[in-house]
């Protein structure tokens, strides 16, 4: 059995298939593939595969990550080119390698993203308030119910640039097993101290991280 790993890109219409429209999708093209994927054991066996971060509806990618097993040994640049014959349109295999690195080293992931407004500069200056609060509390749905978080020192900036329509940003999160925070915390807390109202757009999931910035890949 091979343990290989995908990294692929989900963007344009793409963005609109949900996580679990995914799963149903991804097993179409490995059937179309050809690709001798690994079967589960058992009375109901199926093709094995898995996601390792679900991205959130509407949101597009440059980074989702695809584990699976094949059952011969075939050259990473084959594998990636049969999948890519019979993708659905808007997603992209870009790298295929062994699997190296656990996905529970995953522990932050990176967006970019717009925040669109008639007032830019107002919201640039909601943006630096909010960041210099001591604390920026959100309510985060659980399992267990919706739970009040301060999310002030997991909000990581990369970078905040004022335009003439718009207030561009990159931020990490927390991501992984253990906790997952989605963007739209950032922009729920940004709405309370925001004076004019904002649209969000572009939102792009583009990195995966472990411990100490280290990329995943």
């Amino acid at each position: 059995m091979i343990r290989l790993r995908a990294i692929f890109s989900k963007k344009d219409r793409a963005k609109y298939i949900s996580h679990l429209d995914l799963n149903r999708c991804m097993l179409r093209t490995f059937r179309r593939s050809g690709l001798p994927i690994w079967y589960t054991e058992g009375f109901h066996s199926h093709p094995y595969f898995s996601f390792a971060l679900a991205l959130s509806l509407g949101y597009e990618s440059d980074c989702e990550i695809l584990d699976f097993n094949l059952n011969e040994e075939i050259p990473f640049d084959e594998v990636r080119n049969r999948l890519n014959n019979v993708m659905p349109e808007g997603m992209r295999i870009i790298s295929v390698a062994e699997q190296v690195k656990k996905i529970t080293e995953i522990t932050k992931a990176e967006y970019s993203f717009s925040l669109v407004s008639e007032d830019s500069t107002e919201i640039y200056d909601a943006v630096m308030e909010l960041l210099a609060e001591p604390e920026i509390l959100v309510e985060k749905r659980t399992k267990k119910g919706v739970k009040t978080v301060d999310i002030s020192s997991d909000v990581e900036i990369v970078s905040c640039e004022l335009t003439s329509g718009s207030v561009d940003m990159v931020i990490r999160l927390p991501a992984g097993t253990q906790t997952n925070y989605n963007p739209s915390l950032f922009f729920d807390a940004l709405k309370k101290v925001s004076a004019v109202p904002f649209e969000t757009a572009k939102i792009r999931r583009t990195g995966i991280f472990c411990e100490n910035n280290e990329n995943f890949f």
